[in-house]
């Protein structure tokens, strides 16, 4: 039976949590296992890895074979060192205190680059955060300093309109003084009257209708005469 080490997936969508297991080649992915070696989760930066180093080399010595990812974790945590210290320890080319000493160096040199490189990721996060903040207290004095030019706009449109409408206002007293001066305008609408001899033309025609009165005189004229023949008549009886 061929043993392969291999991820089994776990967690949930969108979210993988993997156990690292020793698992007979032929079963699937994510179904039956010989061993539980450890744990990988991905969703953090650097990923957390929790690996049983002494069985994961136990494992190697029995002839499992670690898939890619299986030996790339593997390698990082240190049991492919420590595979072939054990090696060298069987060959006589070191103690077993001497591969120890050796693995321990190199597990405290490790841990001193991992927590370089989270103090490093830790600063870089709290840089990143400063010029957020930085670009917010930015973005925020910029929205201040749009809505104090709003309100001016704001403020200056209502004293114009205030000025609009003291302005309309003030124009229906502007135009009294013409309405107040209609009543002088009256005597040229009284004009008509000026023109009624126009339309009495018959008025103009009377004193042509009078000149009877004018002809009396002639009509007079008989007692003149009467007189004359009086006058003649005493004439002749003096």
């Amino acid at each position: 039976m061929s043993v392969r080490i291999r991820l089994q997936r776990h967690g949930k969508k969108g979210k993988p949590f993997y156990w690292i297991v020793a698992a007979d080649q032929r079963s699937k992915r994510d179904g039956k296992y010989l061993e539980k070696l450890g744990t990988y989760d991905p969703n953090f930066n650097p990923p957390i890895v929790d690996l049983n180093i002494d069985a994961s080399v136990n494992w190697i010595q029995l002839g499992a074979q670690p898939s890619d990812t299986a030996k790339s974790i593997m390698s990082k945590e240190g049991v492919l060192l420590k595979n072939h210290l054990l090696n060298g320890v069987k060959k006589g080319a070191l103690s077993q205190e001497d591969a120890d000493k050796k693995f321990e160096d190199w597990i405290n040199d490790r841990n001193k680059k991992t927590d370089d490189k989270l103090s490093q990721i830790q600063k870089d996060l709290s840089e990143k955060k400063k010029k957020e903040l930085a670009l917010e207290k930015e973005a925020s004095e910029k929205r201040k300093l749009a809505a104090i030019a709003a309100a001016e706009e704001a403020a200056a449109a209502e004293e114009a309109a205030a000025a609009e409408e003291a302005a309309a206002a003030e124009e229906p007293t502007a135009e009294e003084a013409p309405a107040d001066e209609a009543p002088a305008e009256e005597p040229a609408a009284e004009e008509a009257p000026a023109e009624e001899p126009a339309a009495e033309e018959p008025a103009a025609e009377e004193p042509a209708a009078e000149e009877a009165p004018a002809e009396e005189p002639a009509a007079e004229e008989a007692p003149v005469e009467e007189e004359s023949g009086s006058e003649i008549e005493e004439e002749k009886k003096d």
